[in-house]
């Protein structure tokens, strides 16, 4: 059993910067990939960025591929979320996930993620 606990969020000015912080309560070793996704209201939930836990290879969602960088932290087993040039568009509760690297096999549907955590919420105002 994996429990996930995100921090960081708030609200921040467009082109604002926010770090996502995402602490794991047991090792998620080399066989864990984590992700990150969010939810607008009225909308569903969408793929951000994933991170596979032993190579570190990075996936992103086009839309900010050049401002977020996800990355992790093998001795604080935690995974963070870099947000940069924020803009209204990024405003949503953002999620973070987990689940056993074998398992996955398509890194954006977020039905193929076992552990969430209860989100924090990133509000980017114009």
């Amino acid at each position: 059993q994996v429990q996930l606990v995100e921090s960081g969020g708030g609200l921040v000015q467009d082109g604002g910067s926010l770090r996502l912080s995402c602490a794991a309560s047991a090792r998620t070793s080399s066989n864990y990939a984590m992700a990150w996704f969010r939810q607008a209201p009225g909308k569903e939930r969408e793929f951000v960025a994933a991170i596979m836990w032993s190579a570190g290879t990075t996936y992103y969602q086009d839309s900010v591929k050049a401002r977020f960088t996800i990355s992790r932290d093998n001795a604080k087993n935690t995974v963070y979320l870099q947000m940069n040039s924020l803009n209204p568009e990024d405003t949503g509760k953002y999620y973070c996930a987990a689940t056993l690297q074998r398992a996955l096999r398509q890194h954006t549907n977020p039905q193929q993620y076992t552990y969430w955590g209860q989100g924090t919420q990133v509000t980017v105002s114009s």
